[in-house]
């Protein structure tokens, strides 16, 4: 293909003449468009020119479309822009005789064109809408709002375009959602002033309910703020102080205490206001009289909803006639333990002296024996034939008083020994063991008697206890109860053991005289008495099984019945 000769200077002054009639004859078209002078278009297309006619277009309409701040727009089926109002040039940023004739797809970025080719499909079919960024003539991005719908000019369609900006809706969408934002804040401020209002009311109405409750308590009443400054004091204070009602303070509070109490009084409510415990002290205030009198002060913390301290509430109550009885109380104890003291001395020296006495008794008894013997013995034979008249009563009377001071000898021993044996240590005992050995002991006197002994003991637990005791316990009740068995009756002994909430409890049943308890029950445990004498006896068996069950915490109880029998009941504390 030849190439093109080079154009002269004539030839491109001859071009640059043509152009410039050519935009001179479009501006003129687009001016005879606005003013409706031209009733018909013709638009170049890519298959040849196009006529667009306007005959019959209203001119007000004309005018109210080229006036309105939306943009409008029509589009040709290939999307040429036939036409175009002055805010349509506004919004894309462009001279308007720039626009018409161009593509509008131009102002579609690539990420739309999808979307914007289905809008257009939609458009030419009936109606359609959507929104869509399109990018100015100065390269600006900005959001905008379409409707479309299709228009018959002289049986050629047009796609008539409406474009709104959606950036001014934005800003107007943001500001009202901070408005709303704010107006719900200040929604939300006034309605925790009137939750506080209300909360202060009830407050108010409560302390004024509670300042009318602590001036009816018999107590001193107070009340202090969450720094532990004093607020309030009811009459009962100023009565105590002997001044006319007026606003407390710590410093009153301070110079009324006494200064032996005011140092730790001070550290411990220091302490409670640190941590939310209870304050609890013992201290003395001075009253009208200036006496120094004892109070019990309390005070607990009030909490609001946040499970803050508001206030503390406190009370003085008049202690002093209670603390005097306790130290009189306490004063009495040192005394009786002071006098324990002494009887406890006493009686060391009381067991020391009858130990001592019974021991030194022992030899003169023996000797005052012997001399009886020697003198039987040393008789001469003209007083052996008045021996048996007269000689031999005196002289068994005389044995017998040996005898019987012997045994009260031995008696008191006994008595000292059992005082001893108080502190000797204890022992978990079996009680079969201990009562077969005593049976052993007492083989000969119920063979002596023809009497039975029954022992019933497999639901007994062992017992603490010192063992020697114990065996001695069971000696004395089994062994009284076959020497003072009934004359007309063979005796019969029931020996059992059972559990009883935290004793063991053991009991031993005879069938012998049996006793009047309604004369005799003071006198049964008592030292050296006995309540039948025709029976060998000291009189201090019971008195001993009495002390040392209840000096282990256990206790023994007693049931008879003339001619019937006796029932003794011991309680070992497990």
């Amino acid at each position: 293909m030849a190439e093109s000769p080079p154009l002269t200077s004539t030839d491109l002054i001859r071009e640059n003449e043509e152009l410039r009639y050519q935009l001179q004859e479009a501006e003129d078209l687009i001016s005879a468009i606005r003013s409706g002078s031209v009733d018909a278009l013709e638009v170049q297309g890519t298959d040849g020119p196009r006529i667009f006619t306007l005959q019959g277009a209203d001119q007000v309409y004309r005018t109210l479309i080229e006036q309105m701040s939306e943009g409008a727009l029509l589009l040709s089926q290939d999307g040429i822009i036939l036409y175009g109002n002055a805010s349509l040039a506004t919004l894309l940023e462009g001279a308007l005789e720039a626009l018409i004739g161009g593509s509008f797809a131009d102002f579609i970025p690539s990420d739309f064109k999808e979307y914007w080719g289905a809008l257009l499909v939609n458009g030419w079919a009936g109606k359609s809408k959507g929104e869509v960024l399109l990018r100015t003539r100065a390269g600006t991005l900005l959001p905008f709002s379409l409707s479309m719908n299709v228009l018959e000019f002289n049986d050629a369609p047009a796609l008539a375009v409406i474009i709104t900006s959606l950036s001014a809706q934005r800003e107007i969408k943001a500001i009202q959602a901070r408005v709303a934002e704010q107006n719900a804040v200040i929604d939300r401020k006034n309605e925790e002033l009137k939750r506080q209002e209300a909360a202060r009311l009830l407050i108010e109405q409560a302390a004024a309910e509670a300042n009318r409750i602590l001036e009816g308590i018999p107590q001193i009443a107070w009340t202090a703020n969450a720094r532990g400054e004093n607020t309030y004091l009811n009459r009962r204070w100023f009565d105590y102080i002997g001044r006319p009602s007026s606003p407390g303070s710590d410093d009153e509070f301070q110079a009324r205490m006494h200064p032996d109490d005011a140092g730790p009084a001070r550290t411990r409510w220091q302490q409670s206001l640190r941590t939310g415990e209870t304050f609890e002290m013992e201290y003395r205030f001075r009253d009208r009289t200036d006496t120094y009198r004892w109070m019990l002060g309390r005070a607990l913390p009030s909490y609001n909803e946040q499970g803050a301290i508001m206030q503390w509430i406190g009370t003085y109550t008049d202690i002093h006639e209670h603390r005097l009885a306790l130290e009189r109380i306490d004063q009495a104890q040192r005394q009786l333990h002071e006098n324990n003291e002494q009887l406890t001395r006493a009686n060391v020296d009381l067991d020391n002296f009858i130990y001592t006495a019974s021991h030194d008794l022992k030899s003169p008894i023996s000797n005052i024996e012997g001399l009886l013997q020697a003198l039987l013995s040393e008789m001469p034979p003209s007083l052996q034939g008045q021996q048996e008249d007269q000689v031999q009563p005196i002289m068994a009377m005389m044995q017998d008083s040996v005898e019987r001071f012997k045994r009260t000898i031995e008696h008191l021993t006994e008595v000292t020994k059992l005082q001893k044996e108080q502190i000797q240590p204890l022992a978990v005992v079996k009680l079969g063991p201990v009562i077969e050995d005593v049976r052993l002991d007492l083989a000969p006197l119920l063979r002596e008697s023809g009497g039975i002994l029954e022992v019933d003991v497999v639901a007994c637990p062992a017992v603490s206890f010192a063992q020697k005791n114990l065996r001695s316990v069971i000696y004395n009740l089994l062994s009284n109860a076959f020497k003072y068995r009934s004359p007309e009756r063979a005796p019969h002994v029931w020996l059992r053991c059972y559990e009883e909430n935290d004793y063991a409890v053991l009991t031993v049943q005879d069938n012998g005289l049996g006793l009047d308890l309604i004369i005799n029950e003071k006198r049964l445990f008592g030292m050296f008495q006995r309540l039948h004498d025709h029976v060998d006896g000291s009189g201090i068996g019971l008195y001993m099984v009495k002390k040392m069950v209840e000096n282990v915490g256990g206790k023994i109880e007693v049931e008879s019945e003339i001619g019937v029998g006796s029932v003794f009941t011991v309680y070992f504390k497990r």
